[in-house]
């Protein structure tokens, strides 16, 4: 049987639109996590100049793109990394949608992806898209619970995904425990780290702070920086699980464009945006979160992410979406979107500018 690939899970959400349209000012659309605020000067600066446009750029990754990130990663996680154990990628969607492919190629015996069974929907599909079994992994209080999953489908693991902080519930896990969990077991753990420099509990955390044997860290510039058309993340870890994507991805064609890898070198070497950036993001989840609860929603302050986790007794998450659009123009995205568990809920990314989010959050309070 030929594979049919489903819908889209954002363009389930027409329906959503249409009723928020209704109202004076149009929709305020807080369904995708895409990043509304300016990007640095600097970085637009430098990716004007166009270095490296001429040429074909390495699929590594320049050594300057990848020595700013390891500058990166030593000043936010206290974690020294080779600038040979660090690679480009064409924006974290695509590293996530392949990954699965490329280790079945290494370890052919082994078919089963582990992933969040609340998580990013990228995940579950990078087993589709390979013919490979996708099995989600219980949460408990929002950590994956890895004593639930079964010795069958750890023999059978060919990775285990973490993300923390966590899309779409903003969960921190425990690193840690992940780690050592993947090496107990044979089972590497590639861990997404793109919400990271948005973490409100305590200091930003990666899975590279408890070593890189077996594990995959995997960083965005999209978030941190505001730059999601620019296509460029980076992964790190492994030196032989690096070395070996390193060098299947450049056999595939994948590069970053050198200008892009330029630019994003100068984002990486400069955190004082970044903290601007994380300021809106902090006052905007405490305006919505407050809004809302006097709406009668339950959407908590997240351990970090910029998205709210909400839900409202009595409806499940297409009903709770409803209803936040026909009161307030406001798009969020159904929790089922995210897996069966989560159908009760949905989630709104705080990604409107502020004005927009004081419209929603009036209206909401019945101002």
């Amino acid at each position: 049987m030929s594979f049919t690939p489903p819908p889209y899970p954002y363009e389930r959400l027409d329906g959503l639109r249409k009723l928020a349209e209704t109202h004076e000012g149009g929709a305020i659309d807080c369904s995708i996590g895409t990043p509304i605020d300016p990007p640095p000067l600097a970085v637009l600066e430098e990716l004007a100049k166009g270095i490296g446009a001429r040429g074909y750029p390495t699929s590594q990754g320049s050594l300057d793109f990848r020595e700013s990130a390891v500058r990166w990663m030593n000043r936010r996680f206290g974690v020294t990394v080779d600038a040979g154990d660090v690679a480009a990628c064409i924006g974290t969607k695509e590293f996530v949608g392949t990954l699965a492919g490329y280790l079945h190629l290494r370890s052919p015996e082994r078919d089963t992806v582990l992933y969040p069974a609340i998580s990013y929907p990228t995940y579950a599909m990078s087993a589709t898209l390979a013919g490979l079994r996708p099995v989600p992994v219980a949460l408990h209080a929002g950590r994956l619970d890895l004593t639930s999953i079964d010795p069958d489908d750890i023999s059978r693991a060919l990775i285990l995904w973490s993300n923390s902080p966590s899309n779409p519930t903003g969960h921190l896990d425990d690193l840690q425990a992940v780690a050592a969990w993947g090496r107990r077991h044979g089972v590497p753990v590639a861990s997404d780290e793109c919400y990271a420099e948005f973490t409100w509990v305590g200091s930003p955390q990666s899975i590279l702070e408890h070593g890189s044997d077996g594990v995959l860290a995997v960083h965005s510039s999209s978030k941190r920086s505001n730059l999601a058309g620019m296509r460029a993340g980076l992964y790190a870890g492994d030196e032989e699980l690096v070395g070996y994507l390193k060098s299947v991805r450049q056999h595939a064609g994948f590069m970053v464009p050198a200008p892009v890898q330029a630019a994003v070198a100068v984002a990486y070497n400069d955190d004082v945006h970044v903290d601007v950036q994380r300021e809106r993001y902090r006052s905007r989840l405490t305006l919505m979160s407050e809004a809302l609860r006097d709406f009668g929603v339950d959407a908590p302050m997240p351990e970090g992410s910029f998205y709210l986790w909400c839900s409202k007794k009595g409806l499940d998450g297409w009903e709770l979406a409803g209803e936040l659009a026909e009161r307030s123009a406001l798009v969020v995205s159904p929790g089922e979107l995210y897996g069966n568990d989560g159908q009760d809920f949905v989630r709104l990314a705080v990604v409107q500018s502020d004005e927009r989010l004081e419209l929603a959050a009036s209206r909401l309070r019945g101002d």
